[in-house]
């Protein structure tokens, strides 16, 4: 309730012409509350770790003026339609010169047509699948790449280091990112002459998997792969616990990769897998507010008293590219920070950004995760690599 309110002063509260000159103010419809709400409260906090770095060192520089950002958010509940809905209503009724998109795949692409149609450029904090960027839009940018960068290194990995998986499971989320993802997933294992002999959708909201994780065990798979989010994936993690389904390979994208996640299934977290398109491992050098992936850990730390995972760090993440395009550009015109979004070439903490000509991220490789003894380990790429990868989950 309290976010609510603030959310709405900020969003009603009336600014002179000459005021608006200073300020740089961003729409971000927010999953507050509902389903996606622990994925919207890390967003959040990522966005406002950048506000605030941004601000104390005087703000987004755009040719000879200083712009202190302003974050108007509203809560679109975790659903779609009201995401469009409040996209539309921080345009036309709260005056904001750039969006920052919903949580995910599915609500970023109904409000990507938003932005199009008022050309205001949207810079995506979440959105992976390629049916977000097929559209022919000019205004939307992505700062992750794309979900076969999570099933090409995964598939390899499985198939050099345990070349005794020969059947694979999948369980979907009906939702456009995940099953986007099992998608990728499916044709990444068919290339190497995997057998998929279980290919099963849940609906959102699903609270009882066991009829089709019972469905899975009998089919006998060596690798079982599920897309979902936080809430979906500790229910499939635990519920497959209780039927005492095992396999060789494990791989939960993307709950494994938060903190809660692990804590939430405990034991039952060892040796999943996951992947991530950001990690506290990581160590880029960067041209932007925070100067290296390791200071922005350091900040968020500082702040929030934990490490950041790939959500809150997208969170800064759009920020800080946004910033960069903006004091290239030496303006907020949207013509020509959309020019500078689209040249790309941008160096961040997050990692090095450029775009591809649909808009989504086509310049770096997202390492891969697995859980050893309650922590989150890297075991891809190599030059990464804090631990070798294991085989076997617990049952």
């Amino acid at each position: 309730m309290k976010f609510a309110v603030l959310a709405a002063v900020a969003a009603l509260s009336v600014v002179t012409a000459a005021q608006a000159q200073e300020v740089l103010r961003i729409g971000a419809p927010l999953p507050v509350t509902g389903a996606l709400a622990p994925e919207g409260a890390k967003l959040r906090q990522g966005y406002e770790l950048w506000q605030e770095k941004v601000n104390a060192a005087g703000g987004v520089k755009a040719g000879d003026k200083r712009l202190k950002v302003e974050l108007v958010y509203y809560d679109y509940q975790s659903a779609t339609p009201k995401a469009v809905q409040l996209a539309e209503k921080l345009i036309a009724d709260d005056k904001v010169d750039f969006l920052f998109s919903p949580f995910g795949s599915g609500a970023t692409k109904a409000v990507s047509a938003v932005a199009e149609k008022n050309q205001i450029p949207l810079i995506a904090s979440s959105a992976s699948s390629a049916e977000v960027f097929d559209q022919g839009y000019k205004n939307l940018f992505g700062v992750y790449t794309d979900n076969s960068t999570f099933s090409e290194p995964l598939a390899e990995l499985v198939k050099t280091k345990v070349p005794e998986v020969k059947r694979v499971a999948i369980l979907a989320r009906n939702d456009l990112y995940p099953l986007s993802l099992a998608n990728e997933f499916e044709k990444s294992a068919k290339k190497r002459g995997f057998e998929v002999v279980f290919f099963e959708k849940y609906p959102i909201g699903t609270l009882d998997h066991s009829a089709a994780l019972a469905q899975l065990r009998a089919a006998k798979p060596d690798w079982i792969i599920a897309t979902g989010y936080i809430n979906d994936l500790i229910l499939v993690r635990k519920q497959a616990g209780d039927l005492r389904i095992g396999a060789k390979v494990l791989t939960l994208i993307n709950g494994p990769a938060y903190k809660e996640w692990i804590e939430a299934v405990g034991p039952l977290a060892e040796n999943v897998t996951t992947a991530s398109w950001f990690h506290p491992a990581v160590n880029y050098q960067s041209e932007d507010v925070f100067g290296s992936s390791k200071a922005f850990v350091d900040a968020f730390k500082a702040k929030y008293g934990s490490e950041p995972d790939f959500t809150q760090a997208s969170g800064a993440a759009v920020g800080v590219v946004l910033q960069s395009a903006i004091e290239r550009a030496g303006s907020t015109d949207r013509a020509k920070v959309r020019a500078e979004l689209q040249k790309g070439g941008f160096k961040t903490f997050f990692a090095p950004i450029s775009f591809s000509p649909t808009g989504i991220a086509d310049s770096y490789v997202p390492p891969v995760l697995q859980i050893q003894n309650g922590k989150v380990e890297v075991v891809l790429p190599e030059s990464l690599a804090s631990a070798p990868f294991n085989t076997g989950i617990r049952d």
